[in-house]
């Protein structure tokens, strides 16, 4: 179970949005909150469901960006219409660049420290303030262009 400060957080969230705190959403913020890795909303349906029976794909759908919103999940958008949803540490303020495998689609996040500082610098040099960034790389798996397996591969 995700502890309580996020789950406060998230119900504040809910209250602040006028959106009802109901025992489905509750079950899509801890089957969110229990993930370690990067998923999917097909992926969090799954593990909603397995709370809930009663949660439908729509109430994931709904829910979802709340969650993003209320910064307790970072969406992470890999093009063609994939989406990829991961908790966000309370305690982290540290930039990450995402690289995405054109093999497999799976995804890996490396610290950026100085990511937050060149998109301030560069914004600046052209009169404007950032107000988001992100940094990602499209790659593919040298081993398996090699005819190796890929030792990333889940």
């Amino acid at each position: 179970m995700a502890s309580a400060a996020p789950l406060e957080k998230f119900k504040s969230h809910l209250g602040k949005t006028r959106h009802r705190v109901t025992r489905q959403r509750l079950a899509v913020f801890q089957a969110a909150m229990s993930q370690k890795d990067h998923f999917t909303a097909d992926q969090l349906l799954d593990l909603a469901r397995a709370l809930d029976k009663s949660v439908s794909r729509a109430t994931v759908y709904r829910t979802l960006p709340i969650m993003v919103k209320s910064a307790l999940l970072r969406e992470v958008d890999v093009g063609a219409n994939n989406k990829y949803y991961r908790p966000n540490p309370a305690d982290s303020r540290a930039q990450v660049a995402q690289i995405v495998c054109a093999d497999c689609n799976r995804l890996f996040e490396i610290e950026a420290p100085y990511m937050e500082w060149y998109g301030v610098r560069a914004a600046a040099r052209l009169g404007l303030t950032p107000v988001s960034q992100r940094l990602q790389v499209q790659a593919t798996c040298n081993a398996l262009a090699a005819g190796r397996p890929c030792a990333n591969k889940k």
